[in-house]
């Protein structure tokens, strides 16, 4: 896995599309950390994949799942299976897409500021999610919605070690309430692959979920703007890769 890790170019995303405004309110901002994705690639700037409504243009077609994540997959699949009732897993399910996340510090001036954390949030893919985390221990936490200035303890915390795999789903987990990375330690002194610009990557977590295949689009079939939108992205990422390469050639101008 490291050894393919290597071979990867993560990239930056801006939150916002660089071409039109940000939404009221809101100014452009890079995400905390770069990222890679497998399966299909969901671009900060188009939204991410936010069923029932948010499925068009949300989903698009990226490298497959690398041999020695695609072995993980099959047994995280058959755990699955196991694990949740039928009613938890959707018509079709399959772990079809992968975030990839490095979380480290980043190189500013003279600073390195740390950015090895998510806020709260949901998963909006329908189903069951698969987690693998390697390098440093992560403390990884589910919490309820807050109103603002409310503090509430959190409804359960895991310590995410290196090689562990972590599966959630079902009503609670899933749909009602939020998740968080509080932390990544740094005791170990951990440094992985790939050689990001002034990054370093101390924690890796892979996060499987499945897309209906009906959502996930060629590049070459986004609607105009939300393919002009990510050519930029396409068009660096085409550079380490024959997939994106051959997506950016489909699409022409």
């Amino acid at each position: 896995m490291l050894a393919w890790l290597a071979t990867l170019r993560p990239i930056w995303e801006q939150r916002y599309s660089t071409l039109r405004a940000p939404p009221a309110g809101q100014t452009q901002r890079e995400l905390l950390r770069p990222v890679y994705w497998l399966g299909n690639w969901q671009f900060a700037c188009l939204d991410y994949y936010r069923p029932p409504r948010g499925t068009v243009d949300r989903c698009v077609a990226a490298e497959p799942f690398p041999e020695v994540l695609a072995r993980l997959v099959d047994g995280a699949e058959r755990r699955i299976a196991k694990l949740f009732a039928r009613k938890d897993i959707p018509d079709g399910y399959r772990l079809n897409t992968c975030l990839v996340n490095f979380y480290g510090a980043r190189r500013q001036g003279e600073r390195w500021i740390d950015t090895a954390r998510v806020g709260e949030h949901r998963d909006f893919e329908p189903g069951p999610v698969a987690s693998l985390s390697i390098g440093e221990r992560a403390l990884f936490q589910f919490v309820r919605s807050r109103r603002i200035g409310e503090r509430e303890a959190p409804l359960l915390s895991q310590w995410l070690d290196d090689g562990s795999l972590q599966i959630f789903g079902g009503s609670l987990f899933k749909d009602r309430v939020f998740h968080r990375v509080q932390r990544v330690d740094k005791r170990a002194k951990v440094s992985l692959p790939p050689q990001i610009e002034s990054f370093e990557t101390r924690r890796i977590n892979f996060t499987f979920r499945f897309v209906p295949t009906a959502h996930v689009i060629p590049f070459a079939k986004l609607g105009p703007t939300a393919r002009e939108d990510v050519r930029p992205y396409i068009e660096e990422l085409a550079q380490n890769s024959a997939f994106f390469r051959k997506a950016l050639a489909s699409a022409g101008r």
